[in-house]
């Protein structure tokens, strides 16, 4: 087929949908903002004197995220393919470096941080987005016996990831890689294998690292040791517990008083719940849920595949990272530190977040059948 009777099949994706995407996260950040202040407010005072510590630091990761969505917006997605590889070079280089004691900052249990004076940089965060250029530009050629090369390059890593330690990333690119893989169409028949062998990995990982092990009894039984590896997850669900139906009111929050852990990153979920009650919660999950159908429906009108790939890793990351969110906080699966997207504090996961949504709204702008 020539160029011209490409140019011809050029679909536009009805601007609603890109519009909408545009306006979702800027709302969701706008209450992440709301509760970051809300959850952060005692902790500030107490650490640095000034209770808007950590709300002014979150709205320059927002500015600063708003100026990567609308950079992606305008930059041709179809470069990224050619960006690839060096990206995910400097990704692995990062997520080395990190593991050394002089240059890692460790956070939380985790050597997850590079703090470069004025800020930190997550390398993990930008892992999730080089994942998804390069698997997405990596299995849009027609290239076959890739699985090999696949799983090797996700366990190397998934490694690296684990020796932060930070199972919660590990199991986002685990899952996004593999989600991609199944929209590529090419050795399905190998994930069937994987599906066994992933299984008894992740036991081995949490039998052999004590810590999961007391994670994971305590998402099991968290009456079991309150005091204890079952603080968190207690902690969590008495901020839920009382906010019931309709919530204590906007900042009536009691667990921001320094009970709640991460109240204003991991946790942020929590405060909200407390404040805003089920009907809150459930609003939000209903925002959520509309922007993830968004997503879809972009990719449901796109047949460029390369930009099907992106666009299924994508709504694979905001996915999984909400369900896991949510399902630890709900105590429907063990805590493992993922952020809730836009929510949440955090400078690394907000740049990354925005400038994914970039590059769907320029896909939605260039889209073809």
């Amino acid at each position: 087929m020539n160029k011209r009777k490409m140019i011809k099949k050029t679909v536009k994706i009805p601007g609603s949908n890109w519009v909408i995407l545009f306006l979702l996260p800027l709302l969701l950040s706008l209450v992440g903002l709301i509760f970051v202040f809300e959850a952060s407010s005692v902790r500030g005072l107490t650490e640095v004197g000034d209770s808007f510590h950590y709300l002014k630091l979150q709205l320059q990761w927002i500015f600063l995220g708003v100026f990567c969505m609308a950079f992606f917006s305008y930059f041709n997605f179809r470069n990224l393919y050619y960006m690839a590889f060096p990206l995910m070079s400097i990704v692995i280089v990062l997520l080395v470096i990190v593991l050394i004691p002089t240059i890692g900052h460790q956070v939380g249990g985790a050597r997850s941080w590079i703090n470069f004076g004025f800020f930190n940089v997550q390398p993990t965060e930008f892992a999730k987005f080089a994942t998804i250029i390069y698997l997405a530009s990596w299995f849009s050629g027609t290239e076959k016996r890739r699985f090999l090369p696949f799983i090797s390059l996700l366990g190397f890593l998934m490694l690296l990831i684990l020796l932060q330690p930070d199972m919660g990333t590990a199991l986002i690119i685990f899952f996004l890689s593999i989600t991609i893989y199944f929209i590529a169409g090419k050795e399905l028949r190998y994930l069937f294998l994987l599906v066994p062998v992933s299984v008894v990995g992740f036991l081995f990982l949490i039998i052999a690292a004590p810590y999961r092990m007391r994670r994971l009894t305590a998402f099991l039984n968290p009456s079991e040791d309150p005091g204890g590896v079952g603080y968190h997850i207690n902690q969590i669900l008495i901020s839920l517990s009382q906010g019931g139906i309709f919530g204590q009111g906007f900042g009536a929050s009691r667990q921001k008083y320094l009970f709640l852990p991460e109240a204003h990153t991991d946790s942020i979920f929590a405060i909200y719940g407390e404040e805003l009650g089920f009907i809150g919660s459930v609003l939000l999950i209903f925002l959520y849920t509309i922007f993830l159908y968004k997503i879809y429906q972009i990719y449901s009108m796109t047949s460029d595949r390369f930009a099907r790939l992106l666009i299924g890793g994508i709504f694979a990351y905001f996915g999984f990272q909400i369900i896991i969110n949510l399902g630890g906080m709900v105590n429907l699966m063990p805590l493992t530190g993922v952020t809730l997207p836009f929510i949440s504090y955090g400078g690394s996961h907000i740049l990354i977040s925005f400038a994914l949504i970039g590059i769907i709204m320029n896909i939605a702008k260039k889209a073809k059948r």
